[in-house]
């Protein structure tokens, strides 16, 4: 069949070396299901000759819109191992998403999970649909393959306006793998909990890089925090990565976790977000013997920084510096590079960058540009406005558009959901501006407090006594828990609405 080049490459070596090895664990106890890499390429191949058959060539974009299961991963491959661009959608998805994501992205075909369409208020249309339950049974396999460089289209949350397409190449997501494996140091005997869905893409890569490595991935379709403490003692996890949400459900008052930490489990990794200090100190106690990267990255480079767990005493709160192959850079509006402790932009070169927005020409010009050292490659502008110390290691500052002007003060809101986080009353803390007549920007609090007998009056109490008058909020919103994006964040828009 020739030499495999895209994403399914690593698959096809990792069962070369090691066929009967456990690539997939599904569910637990007696109702378990498990592939190894052997069942997974073969299957694999499969489904590639089913969607030929189906009319699907090198380049047509194909919706998968399916809970997490060994048919959707092997769908996944399949359908790259055809030479598609995948378009996953979330499960919590609803037909005007779809109806969005199937035009915008002119896809041809739909793999879908029959109970997820029929929650749908309408039949998806006009694309076919196939079931991803039954794609690939049969004797049919692919005898040509062929490929294009692009492998995926990954679609923002939307926080303004309609999703945007992110256009992801083989090489984007094969680099993200190569350099992810190598500074969390996975390994066969690594098993993997996959908590974050496929759609999100620090999700997606957590499969690449166990089929990569050889490890093992344990699909994980509940985020209620005891059925995943439960996952990580049956399956002896050794790798976990999440977001700062279910840091606050895990480490929080009575969680088991404290009581009775997973002796398996070698390290954790966080992004879309802040990890509270708060939260990584409880983390810290309960896991001593486990260590936690703390991430930074953006869909339009997926992942750009990583701060080392031997670096948390000094920098708790620091994104950490380049991730390996990557080189971030400072700079200020004119292109200059900024001086140590000067906010500027965060741009990002290297291998993961993305290759612009689908049919969006006038956004990916804005966003990707030329790299001002090599003005024949490209980076990302992140929009994000960061720092970084004398000795290279970055800082959040905040998002240009998203200032306040509180008391004649430029306020990030990040500052002070930072600021209120380092609280033990505080677990979570979302931050937004009212008109003042006053202060010009108010500012709004809306906060998961760490327990029930927290008060509005104790955590403005708090407020007071470490923070300046022009970070203080105006008003505290407490809140029992934060709605999520499909992602597993926090969904700052909703919360601020």
């Amino acid at each position: 069949m020739g030499e495999l080049v895209g994403v399914d490459a690593d698959l096809a070596r990792t069962c070369a070396r090691a066929p009967s090895s456990i690539a997939l664990v599904e569910g637990g106890g007696s109702a378990r299901e498990a592939l190894t890499f052997a069942d997974l390429d073969a299957r694999a191949s499969r489904v590639a000759g089913h969607l030929r058959e189906l009319g699907v060539r090198p380049g047509d974009r194909v919706l998968l819109f399916a809970r997490k299961s060994l048919a959707t991963v092997v769908a996944l491959y399949g359908a790259w191992r055809a030479g598609a661009v995948v378009v996953p959608a979330s499960p919590e998805a609803r037909a005007r998403q779809l109806d969005h994501l199937i035009a915008h992205s002119d896809a041809t075909l739909a793999i879908v999970d029959p109970a997820l369409v029929a929650r749908l208020d309408r039949p998806l249309e006009p694309v076919r649909t196939v079931d991803v339950a039954i794609l690939g049974e049969g004797p049919s396999r692919l005898d040509r393959e062929e490929r294009t460089t692009l492998a995926a289209l990954l679609y923002t949350s939307g926080s303004t306006g309609l999703p945007k397409g992110i256009v992801i190449t083989h090489e984007n997501l094969l680099a993200g793998a190569r350099i992810v494996s190598r500074y969390l140091a996975i390994e066969p005997n690594d098993r993997l909990l996959s908590v974050l869905p496929f759609h999100f893409d620090y999700g997606l890569n957590q499969l690449l890089t166990t089929v990569r490595q050889g490890a093992t991935l344990v699909l994980q379709k509940s985020t209620h925090p005891g059925h995943v403490i439960a996952a990580l003692h049956e399956h002896a996890i050794t790798g976990l990565g999440g977001v700062p949400p279910l840091w606050a459900q895990l480490f929080a008052d009575g969680s088991p976790l404290l009581r009775e930490p997973p002796r398996a489990l070698r390290y954790l990794t966080n992004s879309g977000g802040a990890f509270p200090v708060e939260l990584l100190r409880r983390a810290r106690t309960a896991l001593p013997r486990t260590e936690i990267f703390l991430m930074y990255g953006l869909s339009e480079a997926f992942r750009s920084t990583y701060l080392p767990p031997d670096q948390l005493d000094r920098r708790p709160t620091s994104m950490g510096r380049a991730i390996p192959e990557t080189e971030i850079l400072v700079l200020r509006d004119d292109g200059t590079r900024c001086a140590v402790d000067e906010p500027g932009e965060l741009v990002h070169r290297g291998p993961t960058v993305a290759a612009g927005y689908w049919k969006d020409p006038e956004t990916t010009a804005r966003v990707f540009r030329p790299d001002p050292d090599h003005p024949t490659r490209t980076v990302v502008h992140s929009g994000d406005q960061v720092r970084h110390d004398a000795e290279g290691f970055l800082f959040f500052v905040g998002r240009r558009d998203q200032r306040l002007k509180s008391y004649g003060h430029r306020v990030s809101p990040e500052e002070v959901e930072r600021a209120l986080q380092d609280s033990p009353l505080v677990a979570l803390a979302v931050v937004g501006g009212e008109p003042d007549e006053l202060a010009g920007d108010a500012i709004v609090a809306h906060v998961v407090p760490s327990g029930p007998e927290v008060t509005v009056d104790a955590i403005a109490a708090f407020a007071r006594e470490t923070m300046p008058r022009y970070l203080q909020p105006k008003r505290v919103v407490l809140h029992e828990r934060f709605p999520l994006t499909s992602s597993g964040k926090v969904d700052r828009k909703q919360v601020l609405a």
